[in-house]
């Protein structure tokens, strides 16, 4: 398979796994946020929770290591409710994932496109009185393709949820 056949695959894949989350979450209590991540990568953030104890989150973003590349993934996340409160609850997540990772076509570099596994471990913030959430996230990764390789993302973040 091509490559550039490849990566059209993997991004409609990504895509597809995002719209599934967004529909199933509308109806859920806790909504459909959208926001921002900063750190490895950067970018747009979602959220779509699928009950009180499992979401699927995601991202379109900007990793900026290694010259920099366009960096989609969605992940299934459990969360563990660590502290309940008037203002919000404070909630562990850990979960399991993937990512895509292209490369700027600019680089001629064959190694361009990257597939890998992610296993997300992070704590959030839920705001009680308003539809905002804040997180913070370590992330292992295993890419499989083009050759296997272990890397690490971080990032902290806030999302705007759209119904409750």
């Amino acid at each position: 398979m091509k490559e550039t056949n490849l990566k059209k695959l993997f991004l409609i894949l990504a895509v597809t796994l995002s719209l599934s989350a967004v529909n199933s979450s509308k109806a859920q209590d806790k909504g459909f946020g959208l926001g921002i991540i900063v750190g490895e990568p950067t970018g747009i953030a979602f959220k779509g929770w699928l009950d009180n104890k499992s979401a699927v989150d995601g991202g379109v973003a900007w990793s900026f290591l290694n010259n920099g590349s366009f960096h989609v993934h969605v992940d299934y996340l459990r969360h563990i409710d660590l502290e309940s409160t008037s203002s919000g609850n404070f909630l562990f997540y850990y979960g399991i994932g993937g990512r895509i990772k292209a490369k700027n076509s600019n680089n001629n570099n064959s190694d361009d496109a990257r597939f890998g596994a992610r296993i997300p471990l992070g704590l959030t913030y839920v705001f009680a009185s308003e539809p905002i959430d804040i997180f913070l996230e370590a992330v292992p990764v295993l890419d499989f393709t083009p050759k296997t390789d272990a890397s690490f993302n971080g990032a902290l973040g806030a999302r705007f949820y759209f119904s409750r």
